[in-house]
């Protein structure tokens, strides 16, 4: 049997994500960082190796990257001007590949946990990267 370099043609890339915040597709995002963490423990008993394995809390932590026009409009969007103020909200990442089946990845019940710039000369475009709070992250 020969080696196939080349099976389906196409990898997950950044041109086929659509990220939604607040129910809205975001044109203005520049990245998305998510990540969850369960706590394990091997438990001891009888000689030296793990009789058993406890599982506990799962933690999640995440941050999104927007050009500043996105964020000055989810600012104008809440009275007090203060991203922390926005209630929780979801963010969901598609995976949308050419002839492929679609991903989904939903970090539920979000808050913005920071909001700050970081501005140097010359720069271009002004991107905003933003602490996320997240409840859960539903995978599928």
């Amino acid at each position: 049997m020969a080696f196939q370099p080349l099976v389906n043609g196409t990898a997950y890339s950044w041109s086929q994500i659509i990220v939604n915040i607040l129910g809205i597709p975001v044109a203005g995002v520049t990245g998305v960082s998510y990540t969850e963490e369960q706590e394990m423990q091997d438990n001891y008993g009888a000689g030296n190796r793990p009789v058993s394995r406890g599982y506990g809390n799962i933690t999640t932590e995440g941050s999104v990257t927007l050009h500043m026009e996105e964020v000055e409009a989810l600012q104008a969007a809440i009275s007090t001007g203060r991203l922390q103020d926005i209630p929780e909200f979801d963010i969901v990442v598609a995976f949308l590949p050419e002839g492929g089946v679609i991903t989904t990845h939903t970090l539920k019940n979000c808050r913005f946990k920071t909001n700050g710039r970081d501005l140097e000369q010359n720069q271009m475009a002004i991107e905003v990267e933003l602490d996320l709070q997240i409840a859960q992250i539903l995978w599928k």
